[in-house]
């Protein structure tokens, strides 16, 4: 943590999006969900993304997973790279299954289950055995039917290990890759979302955090990465940037929580907050005035856009501008008067 006093000069701080890596432990009988992932897992499988489109090339969110909006009948190509870094040659079985978003976060369905979208996935190879160090580029082929209706669909192309332990249980790990594609004629749906609350909290062991609660009201799902910053706090102390912890998917018209982890040290305040949060490309941000209770939650603090703090700065400074060019020209005007009335008399 960083806390400040005014006067020291707050620089830009750049936010790396940081991928989520999930193994799964599964028995015969059922398998669980597994997150997706696009970094390499020391000591296990990796995948990474290869391909990003020309038009997305600067979109942080386009080079982690694959983000499209496709017409009905196209057919698009992506490859991807998995890795082997676990000292051992492995056999791993490659394909595409089922997403969805549930409760504010990307979850792949179980084992190999299907829906829309995946079985409109092909992946070439669908096994791949890879050295110690080893790696194998993956062709993922997405085919859109001619007949399919608008919407946004989620998938997962995944990359599993297998392996026997003990009492004949079978122990599966991948990761995958997030495949978040669209269906529509025309230009993508706009994405967008508002901040609407900032709550501030502490945990009985005296850690504070806040909850900032995002609607998503745009056209395609998100996933929110971000910052916040405290200023004017007890004796004017600044603290942060502190970093939203990543996770936190929010489904079309969904409303969801991200949640921000701060200093044990930070006083309770009153705190001026102001949060910072992104989609790819997409940025809002949002002020309030928070205080942390000794224990439990505060009520919850409707945000404002942080843009709004420039708003009436930025009227009144366009009035007095318009007020004094009012002035010279009416000064003007009387001066023009003056001498031609002094030339008329002489």
């Amino acid at each position: 943590m960083r806390i400040t006093r005014p006067g020291k000069q707050r620089g830009w701080h750049v936010l790396v999006i940081l991928a989520l890596v999930t193994l799964v432990h599964v028995s015969l009988i059922a398998q669980a969900g597994a997150s997706t992932s696009e970094e390499a897992n020391p000591g296990g499988i990796g995948v990474r993304l290869l391909d990003v489109p020309a038009d997305a090339a600067t979109d942080p969110r386009a080079q982690l997973y694959v983000v499209d909006h496709l017409s009905p009948g196209s057919v698009i190509t992506r490859r991807i790279e998995v890795t082997n870094s676990t000292g051992e040659p492995v056999t791993v079985f490659l394909y595409a299954a089922g997403a969805t978003i549930d409760d504010s976060r990307f979850v792949g369905l179980a084992g190999h289950t299907a829906n829309e979208l995946s079985s409109w996935c092909s992946v070439v190879p669908t096994t791949a055995a890879l050295p110690a160090g080893g790696s194998e580029r993956v062709v993922v082929k997405i085919t859109v039917p001619n007949d399919a209706p608008a919407g946004e669909r989620y998938a997962a192309v995944w990359a599993e290990v297998r392996t026997d332990g003990e009492g004949g249980i079978q122990q599966v790990n991948r990761v995958g890759i997030r495949l978040y594609v669209s269906v529509g004629p025309g230009a993508p749906p706009a994405a967008d979302f508002e901040i609407e609350s900032l709550t501030a909290q502490r945990s009985a062991d005296g850690m504070p955090a806040v909850l900032a609660t995002v609607h998503n009201t745009g056209g395609r799902a998100l996933d929110m990465a971000g910052s916040l910053e405290l200023l004017n706090g007890p004796g004017e102390l600044q603290a942060g940037p502190f970093p939203a912890t990543l996770g936190s998917t929010l489904a079309i018209g969904s409303s969801g929580q991200v949640m921000i982890i701060l200093d044990e040290r930070l006083p309770d305040g009153p705190w001026d907050a102001e949060l910072i949060l992104r989609s790819g490309l997409l940025e809002r941000s949002a002020k309030a005035s928070i205080t942390f209770p000794a224990s439990g939650s505060a009520p919850p603090v409707s945000a404002t856009p942080a843009g709004l703090r420039w708003l009436f700065p930025t009227i009144a400074g366009l009035t007095i501008l318009l007020l004094v060019i009012f002035i010279i020209a009416l000064a003007m005007r009387r001066r023009r008067r003056k001498e031609l009335s002094h030339t008329q008399s002489t």
